[in-house]
């Protein structure tokens, strides 16, 4: 069904009303404070909304979305905000999610131009890089989303040397980070298996994660 802009207000005031209607209270809580206990570094993907796939209501997760949920150390955009779910909300868990079928993913994967985001994408490319001999010895039709998992996978490891969580970690935060990959096929979400609590064995966690993506699809 096709949508024009008013019908957006139109949908914003029947959600208003019916939520006032079964949970009396509800705006007004959520006015008096935000603490989620989870950050969600997600793909912009419109397929792939954070609150709805996890179950969570507005204010129980704090969100940063970009092209293929990329982190990487010149992006001030992405750090500032881990920056502020770190310590200034408090976060107990930050999750690196990719998805399958992801556009950037396969962009990158097949030398696929789009434009001023080809620049962005570049960082994709760099994990298919990184794996290329691994990735050329799986069937054609699984790299896609070997990679989406790779990449994943990639940004957790970022998010963990990035200054915010090494200083967290050295005053003591208790706070992890997950890798996970969300299948728009079927709504479910996949722990690839790499959480990191604190600086020790990062690169075993590393590799272990790594190994799994290409173990589970060889013949």
């Amino acid at each position: 069904m096709t949508n024009t802009i008013q019908d957006l207000f139109a949908h914003n005031r029947a959600w208003a009303a019916e939520m006032i209607k079964q949970r009396p209270g509800f705006f007004t809580n959520l006015t008096q404070q935000q603490t989620p206990k989870y950050m969600w570094i997600g793909c912009s993907d419109s397929r792939v909304p954070a609150n709805q796939i996890t179950g969570l209501e507005p204010g129980e997760v704090f969100v940063h979305r970009n092209i293929a949920n990329i982190v990487v150390h010149t992006d001030l955009n992405a750090l500032s905000t881990i920056q502020y779910a770190v310590d200034v909300l408090h976060v107990q868990d930050v999750i690196v999610c990719g998805h399958y079928g992801c556009g950037g993913v396969l962009a990158a994967l097949n030398n696929t131009r789009v434009g001023l985001a080809d620049n962005w994408i570049r960082h994709i490319q760099d994990v298919r890089d990184k794996h290329h001999s691994m990735l050329m010895q799986l069937d054609a039709s699984k790299r896609s989303d070997a990679l989406v998992e790779l990449n994943a996978i990639e940004q957790v490891i970022n998010v963990c040397h990035s200054n915010v969580m090494q200083d967290a970690w050295q005053s003591g935060h208790a706070i992890a980070v997950h890798g996970w990959v969300y299948g728009v096929h079927d709504g479910l979400l996949k722990d690839l298996l790499i959480s990191v609590s604190k600086n020790q064995h990062l690169t075993d966690i590393y590799q272990s994660a790594v190994r799994k993506v290409f173990s589970q699809r060889q013949v």
